[in-house]
């Protein structure tokens, strides 16, 4: 317990830290100095800063995964679960990357390390998509044939849309009021919900 504490505090002063200075104007020293535990106690965790970095955004991750894991356990229709959840998402992504101030350029620029890290993170998204699809499956409310290959449409189409979402670039309007009736159209479509006479997309 004293280790996951000891470890979890090094990594949240190593994100304040980057948030406000930078990854790069950032040293090892700095993190050691700010947690008052030491550079001896920094390096027995993490051989560099690389290292921290990388558990840094494994930890923002791990905050996002928790608002999306609430999402899946509400009491609500499949077909809305899968909307709630693909806004939720990039309502939190939108929202960490923001609360981390100078640290959000490093995402932006350094993308495919960041990549490198979330491959469990989009595992576990995947997962979440899936467990959705299969309750619509069974509920008879979608008309799925493999849950496994839309799970990972579902999950890359929404990953596409992190960058442009965060940075206001997807287009005009583009947000949950203006988007979601038509987000709801293309998801009850796309998952064999019959669409009402007189709607289109």
């Amino acid at each position: 317990m004293a280790v996951s504490k000891t470890r979890a505090l090094l990594v949240d002063v190593a994100r304040q830290l980057f948030a406000k200075n930078g990854l790069e104007e950032t040293t090892m020293n700095d993190i050691a100095v700010a947690s008052k535990k030491g550079r001896r106690t920094l390096y027995t965790y993490f051989k560099n800063k690389e290292e921290i970095y990388y558990a840094v955004i494994e930890s923002e991750l791990s905050l996002l995964s928790e608002k999306l894991m609430e999402v899946l356990d509400q009491d609500i229709n499949p077909e809305d679960k899968i909307v709630e959840l693909i806004y939720a998402r990039l309502a939190a992504i939108k929202e960490i990357i923001h609360r981390n101030g100078n640290l959000r350029a490093e995402f932006f620029r350094d993308i495919w390390s960041v990549e490198v890290v979330r491959k469990n993170f989009d595992k576990g998204q995947i997962d979440i998509y899936r467990r959705v699809l299969h309750e619509g499956r069974e509920k008879g409310v979608f008309e799925i044939e493999n849950i496994e290959l839309l799970a990972n449409i579902i999950h890359y189409c929404v990953k596409g849309l992190e960058v442009p979402y965060i940075k206001g670039t997807v287009a005009s309007g583009f947000n949950a009021e203006n988007s979601k009736p038509l987000v709801e159209k293309i998801v009850h479509r796309a998952l064999g919900k019959p669409i009402e006479k007189g709607k289109q997309i």
